[in-house]
C-alpha cells in the first residue's frame, strides 16, 4: 500500500477510534442520568423534565460516533453466510462493492442530514419541551457522522484494494 494512503487509513481510523472512546464515555453520563429519572419517578413519584430528554440527545450521539469505527472492526450486521462461502477473491470483490454501497449511502445521507442541521442552527431549534434545550447541536452530529462513515469507508475499501494483510486479521 503507497504511504499516503497509509497515512490516510491509519489517520481516519485513529480518529473513529478517539470519537468512539468518546461515544462510549457519554455512557457514564447517561445511564446515571437514567438510574435518576428512574428513581425519581417510581420510588419518589417525582419525573423530571429533563431526565428523559438529555439521556436521548446523549443517544443519538453515542450511536452515530461509534458506528465509523464500528465498521473498521467489522462490528455491524454482515451476510457472512453468503461472505464465508465465496472463494478469497470473490469475497474481496464483494468486500469493495459492499464498502461502495457504504459510501454511496453516505453521500445521499449527508445530502439531506447537512441542510436540516444548517436549518436547526439558523432557527436555533429547541425541544419545545418543559427543559427546552437547544437540539441544533445535536443535529449536527448527523452530517459529521456520515462524513466520518464515508471516510473510514473508504479507508477500508483503500484496504481492500492494495490487499492490506491486516485487513482480514486483526484491526489497527
Amino acid at each position: 500500500m503507497p504511504t499516503v494512503i497509509r497515512c490516510y487509513v491509519t489517520w481516519i481510523t485513529r480518529c473513529n477510534y478517539l470519537l468512539f472512546l468518546v461515544a462510549a464515555a457519554l455512557m457514564v453520563i447517561i445511564v446515571p442520568v437514567m438510574l435518576y429519572e428512574v428513581t425519581s419517578r417510581y420510588v419518589f413519584n417525582a419525573p423530571t423534565v429533563w431526565g428523559m430528554e438529555l439521556a436521548l440527545l446523549l443517544f443519538g450521539p453515542y450511536f452515530l460516533l461509534g458506528g465509523p469505527y464500528l465498521l473498521h472492526i467489522k462490528g455491524h450486521v454482515n451476510l457472512d453466510v453468503v461472505r464465508q462461502r465465496l472463494p478469497l477473491a470473490q469475497g474481496r470483490w464483494l468486500d469493495m462493492f459492499n464498502q461502495i454501497i457504504i459510501m454511496l449511502f453516505c453521500v445521499i445521507l449527508f445530502y439531506y442530514a447537512w441542510p436540516l442541521a444548517v436549518q436547526a442552527l439558523e432557527f436555533r431549534e429547541t425541544s419545545f419541551s418543559a427543559w427546552n434545550p437547544p437540539i441544533w447541536p445535536f443535529k449536527f452530529t448527523i452530517p459529521l457522522a456520515v462524513v466520518l462513515l464515508g471516510a473510514q469507508s473508504l479507508a477500508e475499501f483503500l484496504r481492500i484494494f492494495f490487499r492490506d494483510p491486516d485487513y482480514y486479521g486483526s484491526p489497527l
